[in-house]
């Protein structure tokens, strides 16, 4: 089996890239911290001092690392994700839905159509481009202008985190939507 590794813009973060096998259908995220994660590979990955954050995509698993370099960790992960799928056994236990259903986001009712414009446009254009980079990006609310959202797996604490939610996503939802005055970031 090959893995493929490939770094991202975020220099704490690397991508694990598997072209015949998918993790998951719709990204998830762990945190070290995390108090019940669903995923055996997951728990095995944590078992490795220095990991601190999984995102798991379709074909990929993003890995934020903390206190070690790449070099120390690399074979590792390496091992680890290698015997994961040997086993057959899936990533997940219980997928998350983590798409952006108009549910999970808030908002007054009288902005639902600027907040069904938004979610469009994360879905089908800002998320494919940031999940390139081994991140993803959620909804998380609209309030008088301002667009919340919460970046996750290598975009997490990446150094470009601010230019890609202002320079990119921000001057795309206000190019698209004439309402919105600015995006922040939930952390």
């Amino acid at each position: 089996m090959f893995i493929q590794t490939e770094s991202t813009p975020n220099p704490n973060s690397l991508k694990f890239i598997l072209e015949k096998y998918s993790f998951c259908d719709t990204p998830v995220e762990f945190n070290k911290t995390d108090k019940n994660i669903n995923s055996d590979l997951a728990e095995r990955l944590f078992e490795i001092n220095g990991v601190e954050n999984i995102l798991f995509n379709q074909n990929f698993v993003s890995i934020n690392k903390k206190n070690y370099s790449w070099d120390q960790l690399k074979a590792s992960i390496l091992q680890v994700i290698s015997k994961h799928v040997e086993s057959g056994l899936p990533a997940i236990k219980i997928e998350n839905n983590c798409s952006d259903d108009l549910n999970e986001i808030e908002f007054d009712i009288e902005d639902k159509e600027i907040v069904e414009n938004i979610a469009k446009i994360i879905n089908s254009k800002i998320r494919r481009a940031v999940m390139q980079d081994g991140g993803d990006v959620k909804f998380n609310k609209y309030e008088s202008g301002i667009v919340y959202l919460s970046l996750k797996g290598s975009c997490a604490g990446c150094p470009s985190a601010t230019m890609t939610l202002k320079n990119g996503i921000e001057n795309l939802l206000k190019s698209h939507i004439a309402e919105i005055q600015k995006v922040e970031q939930v952390i």
